[in-house]
């Protein structure tokens, strides 16, 4: 007796929780800066598998931007999700064990916006934790730390 009412309040609470909409996408944003950089980083803090998200990576620099503009993501971040691509693409992308890094021609002005086309795969079930920073003559110069979590 007991068993059946814990296994309908659990069902019940899912049942709430995903009418508050709590199961859903939802976007966070975090904010770092140095070295002359401003770094913003809108991301999935939530997101459920199959559903498509927001990533997406603003950049500003005062003055503009030297002769390229590098950003190094955790590489594992990318595992969770089925991708269209990056917008711009990357004039130049290398990964190696932990860190994916990105190269591009700098933009005219102070701006640089990146965005990520994805959707999490239908078979994730792990989120992930990672770091985005914008590199400097390959020191970092400005990091986030973020993290998705996959709702069931």
């Amino acid at each position: 007796m007991w068993t059946s009412r814990a296994a309908l309040t659990l069902i019940l609470g899912l049942v709430l929780a995903a009418l508050l909409g709590l199961l859903g996408v939802h976007t966070a944003t975090v904010r770092a800066s140095g070295g002359g950089y401003s770094l913003q980083m809108e991301y999935p803090r939530t997101a459920r598998a199959g559903l498509d998200v927001t990533w997406r990576v603003t950049v500003q620099r005062t003055g503009g931007f030297d002769k390229t503009l590098e950003l190094a993501v955790s590489a594992d971040q990318f595992d969770i999700y089925e991708t269209q691509g990056f917008y711009p693409v990357p004039d130049s992308m290398t990964r190696d064990a932990d860190t994916v890094t990105m190269t591009f021609i700098p933009p005219p002005g102070d701006t640089f916006v990146l965005t990520f086309d994805a959707y999490v795969q239908p078979s994730s079930q792990v989120g992930r934790d990672a770091t985005l920073s914008v590199l400097e003559h390959g020191t970092p110069a400005a990091t986030v730390a973020f993290s998705t979590w996959l709702a069931p």
